[in-house]
């Protein structure tokens, strides 16, 4: 061979052998089936404890699906709810609300109200002015009280939530089960969370499982704090994991929500203030030309087209209003 075509030859083995060992290097646990490491501790394992590792291997991947799935069904649920436009009735408002009514007792009470309004407005406005007011604010001066209730009891959760996580985890930290920590929740905790709680306690007592009976609290109470709570409990329940960790992260999650929903608030403030004097103040400025000059608005009242011109003027402020409200209106 000519001395000119063996350097090349020999330079293309050495670059071919270096290529090769490098690749070899590279991919040799895998060619062989893991790392050095992982033969020496498999060589000194027992092949029973071989088995428990390849189960747990097995168990992780299964846990993760099982979380997965976990809270593909919660987002479906709550898509589910967003999709239908849920409007609850007037006996889950009520039970929400903690008012211990009937939808008779209600429907009764929305009669008295018309006949009140209609009374106290007959003498001022007269009859046909009374008799609108009185079938329009009968029947929303109840419906107004119900939701405030209601509005109230949803806050007064938000606000006392997150320590009863806190005695849950402090109580699982301690080695009491998490069922007993619910007991402490539904004797200890105040209103409304003692009995939500109890209603937990109860329905695991009728032998529900506790994971569905969490499942319904997010019904009797629709907001994010309690979505929250069900899907760890629920996680748990299926998957298993330090439920301690979870709920002290959980914990951590709504304070913080409540920080900021303190944010809001303070930020909103002013635009708060500002929409309640421009709503109130025709109010107030014709209630004073009522009683200081009630011939001069008195036309209002007594002609057509001034009967037809404040119902126009009340429409339009109901939907300046609703604009105010729905502009300082923060949702997180």
């Amino acid at each position: 061979m000519p001395d000119h075509l063996l350097l090349p030859i020999i330079a293309f083995v050495l670059a071919s052998g270096a290529v090769g060992g490098i690749l070899l290097a590279a991919f040799y646990p895998r060619l062989i089936g893991g790392s050095p490491l992982d033969r020496r501790v498999e060589a000194i394992l027992p092949s029973g404890d071989r088995t428990v590792r390849l189960a747990e291997g097995v168990g992780e991947k299964a846990r993760k699906r099982s979380v997965k799935a976990t809270l593909q069904e919660a987002e479906e649920r709550q898509k589910g709810k967003m999709q239908k436009s849920y409007k609850p009735s007037l006996a889950t408002r009520l039970r929400q609300a903690n008012i211990d009514w009937t939808s008779r007792k209600y429907y009764l009470i929305c009669v008295v109200a018309v006949a009140v309004v209609f009374l106290v407005f007959l003498g001022m406005l007269g009859l046909l002015p009374a008799a609108g007011l009185a079938m329009i604010g009968g029947p929303l001066l109840p419906h107004l009280y119900v939701g405030l209730k209601r509005k109230r009891r949803f806050e007064q959760f938000r606000s006392l939530f997150p320590d009863a996580i806190d005695v849950i985890v402090r109580g699982i930290k301690s080695g009491v089960p998490l069922g007993d920590c619910l007991k402490i929740i539904a004797i200890e905790a105040p209103e409304p969370v003692g009995a939500e709680f109890k209603t937990i306690v109860e329905d695991q007592a009728l032998g529900l499982p506790l994971g569905e009976a969490v499942q319904r609290l997010p019904d009797r109470i629709p907001v994010a704090e309690a979505s929250f709570f069900a899907i760890v409990i629920a996680v748990q329940s299926r998957t298993g994991g330090n439920l301690a960790e979870a709920l002290s992260n959980l914990s951590g999650v709504l304070r913080d929500r409540k920080k900021m929903l303190g944010k809001i608030a303070a930020m909103s403030a002013e635009a708060k203030a500002s929409g309640g004097i421009i709503g109130s103040l025709p109010i107030i400025v014709g209630g004073i030309l009522y009683f200081t000059a009630p011939a001069y608005i008195g036309l209002l009242f007594t002609t057509l087209t001034g009967n037809l011109v404040l119902a126009a003027c009340g429409l339009w402020m109901m939907i300046g209003v609703f604009v105010m409200k729905q502009m300082i209106n923060f949702d997180f």
